[in-house]
């Protein structure tokens, strides 16, 4: 868990057009510019990011996928691996209950995968406006008009997707969330409520099944409804929560996502497999034709009569990795049921590091996990809360520059907090106590007084 600065004159003063001619050679020599200060995320005390551990089985596929080079854009490039892909996208489906016309597509990331759903929602949201006015509409009147309504703690993605897809940044609507972080399903309503009075069109609702900064799963099937009544798409962002798809034990989290017309999973996060496996499922392949080009050398028309499954006919993307075979081999190894429990055990461990946090008196935790996520701040009594935001900031990065853990951080109300992402089944209680310990050292040295 060491962490070193200052690596960037190191590595510009090695000479890349003068090989070491030698695999021995530059091994040693990335030892000692990148492995040996890398963050491993295997160990027991990195609480940081969402970023987990990786099963044996996906790295097995990892090493198969990489020899082979299979590309994942035309049938003829990867036949076995197309049929692959195209079962792991109807069993995630079939998971989420989203019935025999659903489809989809890997991505890269959760980013993309909301790009996706978004741009299909967009396409949805105009083909709709057009067909309904009295009057011929054009593509620029239409999306001035346009609204994508989301949480005020979802992620950055929706906004950056916004842009992307030719709207403004106040397109997006930020609806305010409760006490536990999560959507007030009574300002969504006022605010699509609103949007009909003002003559605004609603394009996508997005709900979030795990927040980033507090894991908070959104009451998906109050939103739902609010969808069906207004008839707003509505796309469900659960790139973290989607480990519950496996569970034994918490998969009532996730009820209410069968009614989305989207849904982002990143495999890479909760089912315990390398960067990157993830995916965008929609509820109705049909709508997949928004995004659907033809090459004469790729994908011709006449492929597309004679069903060929080219996989670029659904993707964004077009030499594509077969990420898929990672999650492939993890099921056939291990079994959903197997990946639910490594899931389980890391949001059962976050609900004891709650109970720890929320009896020390040395810290303010902010709300009960619904998954594996902790939001807290150094906060003795009698302190500032600007001494207290310079404290909390320092025992961070005093413990990453010590090498014993590393943390997370965020905003909270305009005040810097910790936070804590347990994704490694192997942490314990023990680590999460001991951590806990060495924040509170550092924080109180950041205060000027002594560990």
């Amino acid at each position: 868990m060491s962490h070193r600065s200052g690596w960037a004159p190191e590595v510009s003063t090695i000479d890349l057009d003068a090989p070491l001619g030698d695999p021995e050679a530059a091994l040693c020599e990335l030892e000692r510019v990148y492995l040996r200060d890398a963050v491993y995320f295997h160990h027991p005390r990195y609480l940081a990011h969402l970023n987990c551990p990786v099963v044996i089985p996906a790295l097995l596929g990892e090493v198969i996928l990489t020899a082979i080079n299979s590309s994942m854009d035309t049938w003829d490039q990867s036949a076995g691996a197309t049929l692959i892909e195209r079962h792991l996208i109807e069993w995630t489906a079939h998971r989420i209950g989203l019935g025999d016309s659903a489809d989809g597509v890997f991505t890269s990331g959760g980013t993309q995968s909301n790009l996706q759903a978004l741009l299909l929602a967009r396409e949805e949201a105009c083909r709709l406006a057009e067909k309904q006015s009295l009057i011929q509409l054009r593509r620029f009147e239409i999306l001035p008009r346009l609204r994508i309504l989301t949480s005020a703690c979802s992620h950055f993605s929706v906004v950056k997707a916004a842009m992307l897809l030719g709207l403004e940044e106040h397109a997006v609507i930020r609806v305010p969330c409760d006490r536990r972080k999560r959507m007030r399903t009574t300002a969504l309503a006022s605010e699509l409520e609103r949007c009909r009075r003002e003559g605004l069109l609603p394009m996508a609702v997005v709900a979030t099944a795990g927040t980033t900064d507090f894991g908070s799963i959104d009451p998906l099937p109050e939103i739902a409804h609010l969808c069906q009544r207004y008839g707003v798409w509505l796309h469900v962002d659960a790139a973290y929560g989607c480990g519950l798809l496996v569970s034994t034990r918490r998969r009532h989290l996730l009820d209410g996502l069968d009614a989305a017309d989207s849904v982002t999973v990143n495999y890479h996060k909760s089912f315990f497999q390398p960067v990157s496996s993830s995916a965008v499922i929609v509820r109705d392949r049909d709508t997949l034709r928004a995004i659907c080009y033809h090459a004469d050398y790729l994908n011709p028309t006449w492929a597309a009569k004679e069903g060929i499954p080219n996989q670029v006919d659904k993707s964004l993307q077009t030499t594509r990795r077969f990420n898929a075979l990672k999650l492939w081999l993890t099921l056939r190894v291990m079994g959903p049921d197997a990946i639910g429990e490594l899931f389980d055990r890391v949001v059962d461990l976050a609900e004891q590091a709650w109970r720890v946090l929320d009896q020390d008196t040395r810290f303010d935790v902010v709300t009960p996990p619904q998954l594996s996520t902790l939001v807290f701040r150094y906060a003795p009594q009698g302190v500032s809360p600007d001494q207290l935001d310079r404290a909390n900031l320092h025992a961070r990065r005093a413990l990453l520059a010590a090498g014993a853990a590393t943390v997370a951080g965020t905003v909270v109300d305009g005040r810097q907090y910790l936070k804590f992402t347990i994704l490694n089944p192997a942490t314990s209680l023990r680590d999460i106590t001991d951590v806990l310990d060495l924040l509170a050292a550092h924080a109180a040295v950041g205060l000027g007084g002594n560990p």
